[in-house]
């Protein structure tokens, strides 16, 4: 019998069974993490964060380089928005399209994070520059510091400045594992980076050494609204997240010895859903376009549905009970001890 994955690979199943066939996955997930007693289910997450504490900072960075990061940039400028934002974007009520609630979602992060013009900025994990280029032409007199592990990235986000006129960016190449600075920062954002670290203590350590004394960092991840658990195997490890995590809600607040929680917010799972359908709409009306930017891939057609199944598989996720389950966390921390 033919594995059903391998006929979903080649594009003979449809749409419709493989979203059913996701949420029963979905289901099983949540009894396979969830489970068990209270007590259970605590320890293993207690055991979890406490493997993170002793990990690196990340691990299977070149997986991720390969999985997402190296891939050409005209791929997802084809199912991407225009400002190429690889994360959730915000659907309010004024959103008429996906370019709408990317400029949405970027208008949050200025007003959570406080931002302000003159501030030095750090883009830690900057993707396609979303971002960094949106932030540098909408405050003239901030420098944004960007970094990303992609050699591809940093290329790219330089081009797009020189071709706006941005002087105020600086892109840098670095695992963030390895990242050493010597600069302060006023604001230091990252956006659906976390999920591909490990150790947050270590990180947010270091991040604390970036901050100025009265500095922020704004976090946007992905996450579940009380399980935390590893992407260790499976077809979604193995294609698109080796060495990722799915946090809890509250994952960050087990790791405050160096950065206290100001605030955060939930961004239910819905508005993630609605920017997934929107890549995948624009995906399959680029059809012939992106075999042709994935014709290197050893079977393009096969890759070319990988991509299909991987936003249908998300966008199944994000909605899942009405998006209550797994969504969009927000958070604003600060150099500096919890207070007891």
């Amino acid at each position: 019998m033919i594995d059903p994955i391998v006929l979903a690979e080649r594009g003979l199943v449809p749409d419709l069974l493989l979203r059913h066939g996701i949420r029963r996955e979905l289901a099983g997930r949540l009894v396979q993490e969830g489970g068990g007693d209270l007590s259970s289910n605590e320890a293993r997450r207690r055991q979890f964060r406490y493997e993170l504490r002793h990990s690196e900072i990340a691990i299977n960075t070149g997986d991720a380089n390969t999985q997402h990061y190296e891939v050409p940039a005209a791929l997802f400028e084809l199912m991407l928005g225009p400002c190429l934002k690889y994360s959730s974007c915000w659907w309010d009520e004024h959103c008429e399209s996906l370019a709408d609630a990317e400029q949405a979602m970027l208008e949050m992060y200025a007003e959570r994070a406080q931002l302000a013009d003159g501030q030095k900025i750090l883009d830690l994990g900057c993707g396609w520059g979303s971002f960094t280029l949106w932030a540098a032409a909408r405050y003239p007199a901030s420098h944004i510091t960007a970094v990303s592990n992609s050699s591809g990235q940093r290329l790219f986000i330089e081009a797009q400045a020189r071709q706006r006129g941005l002087n105020n960016i600086e892109v840098i190449t670095c695992n963030v594992g390895e990242l050493s600075l010597t600069q302060r920062f006023d604001r230091v954002v990252t956006v659906e980076m976390l999920e591909h670290v490990r150790n947050y203590r270590d990180l947010l350590a270091n991040v604390s050494t970036w901050l100025e004394p009265n500095g922020l960092m704004f976090v946007h991840i992905f996450c579940h609204a009380y399980l935390h658990y590893p992407f260790d195997g499976g077809w979604m490890t193995d294609n698109f997240f080796s060495g990722g995590q799915m946090p809890a809600f509250d994952t960050l607040m087990h790791f405050s010895e160096h950065m206290r929680m100001v605030d955060s917010w939930r961004v239910n799972g819905e508005h993630y859903s609605k920017t997934l359908e929107a890549w995948l709409e624009k995906l399959d009306d680029n059809k012939t376009q992106a075999l042709a930017i994935l014709k290197g891939a050893p079977n393009p057609k096969v890759q070319y549905h990988r991509w299909r199944m991987f936003m249908l598989a998300c966008s199944e996720l994000f909605a899942y009970r009405g998006g209550q389950e797994w969504f969009v966390g927000h958070y604003l921390l600060t150099p500096g001890l919890e207070a007891s």
